[in-house]
């Protein structure tokens, strides 16, 4: 799996949103928070390589 950042565009009780930056028209991914880093909220941008998320500025 490819390095992708995505952005957190809306959270649904245990489960986040996430759009990919490089190809915003994409159907969005819907994924655990448990599997995100702690601090998530929406508009938070996530580097995601190897199935590891980490907070991007």
């Amino acid at each position: 799996m490819e390095p992708k950042d995505y952005t957190v565009i809306k959270i649904e009780g245990e489960y986040a949103y996430l759009r990919d930056d490089a190809n915003p028209t994409a159907q969005p991914l819907f994924i655990a928070l448990a599997l995100l880093p702690s601090g998530v909220d929406e508009g938070t941008r996530l580097h995601c390589e190897m199935f590891q998320y980490e907070i991007i500025e």
